[in-house]
């Protein structure tokens, strides 16, 4: 399935999105992770768009789309609204809502908060943000307005050509080259000698809130929408097993997978994931996957 390219007018910024399958097939929006872009469901997305018109958007400060104006934070709570903005700019009054990692967790929240919007959540790595004890709230305001000294920002690094970029990433997310390469293409740009990351340098910026645990717990108890949840095996050590588990058992209508792979699973091993998201309340036919890869729900 080849995919199409397009740009979303928000009210104000511009949105770079990816497309994927019939646009009379019930709509899923597909938001990727921190500092990935929307090729991250290159490999998903086809496998999937039999069922679903998939639309993938950048974030904004991502792949193709605008950086927030001069002065502007990237909240999490803001990835919420911009979800949002786009569903409206696509004429989507209900949706389905696809997101790995940041977008998984921008997903979950946005489900919570607007469940009359959001029909279903398929989700990989990640159900709810990271969060933080109310203790260190002080410490986390304090180091962000440090950081927020624009010029202790790092200049984003220059490459020669793609290839060394897609090496660079490849040692930062342990990806396969192939997997690299597929963020690498929508995520440089060129510049005098060479390409740089078209991802804004405040992306890098410490958050200057974070929810408690038991804030995040209260949002995940509000989201009304059937849920699939894929996670790779071992666990991300930001988010062990326990607490995860503490996470699932706030929603009411959740299943589960956990499958061996790094974070990047879907772009790893696209086939056993497409596999493993369940059939939710409107979607009964079961998406084909090779017989070398076999999914069992426990």
């Amino acid at each position: 399935m080849r995919a199409r390219d397009f740009d979303l007018a928000l009210p104000d910024l511009r949105l770079a999105a990816r497309a994927w399958g019939d646009e009379s097939l019930p709509k899923l929006l597909a938001l990727h992770g921190w500092l990935d872009n929307a090729a991250t469901f290159d490999a998903l997305a086809p496998l999937l768009c039999g069922h679903f018109y998939i639309v993938a958007i950048d974030f904004p400060g991502h792949g193709r789309s605008d950086w927030r104006p001069p002065g502007a934070w990237y909240h999490t709570v803001d990835y919420l609204s911009d979800a949002l903005a786009a569903a409206d700019a696509l004429g989507w009054k209900h949706f389905g809502l696809l997101g790995h990692s940041l977008g998984a967790a921008a997903a979950s929240m946005l489900a919570g908060a607007c469940p009359e919007r959001v029909e279903r959540l398929l989700l990989i790595e990640g159900l709810g943000p990271l969060t933080q004890e109310a203790d260190h709230t002080l410490a986390q305001l304090q180091r962000a307005f440090s950081d927020r000294n624009f010029a202790d920002v790092k200049s984003l690094r220059l490459f020669k050509d793609l290839d060394e970029a897609v090496s660079a990433r490849m040692r930062a997310n342990d990806l396969s080259r192939t997997a690299a390469k597929i963020l690498v293409e929508r995520g440089v740009k060129v510049v005098p000698g060479g390409l740089t990351w078209s991802t804004d340098p405040r992306l890098m910026l410490a958050s200057p809130v974070r929810q408690t645990e038991e804030q995040v717990l209260a949002v995940l108890r509000g989201i009304r929408a059937p849920v699939g949840l894929v996670l790779a095996e071992p666990e991300q050590p930001y988010m062990p097993r326990a607490a995860m588990d503490r996470r699932i058992a706030q929603v009411s209508e959740i299943r589960v997978r956990r499958m061996a792979g790094t974070h990047h699973l879907h772009l790893e091993n696209a086939p056993a994931v497409a596999a493993a998201l369940p059939d939710l309340v409107s979607l009964r036919q079961a998406v084909p996957v090779p017989p070398s890869a076999p999914v069992r729900w426990p």
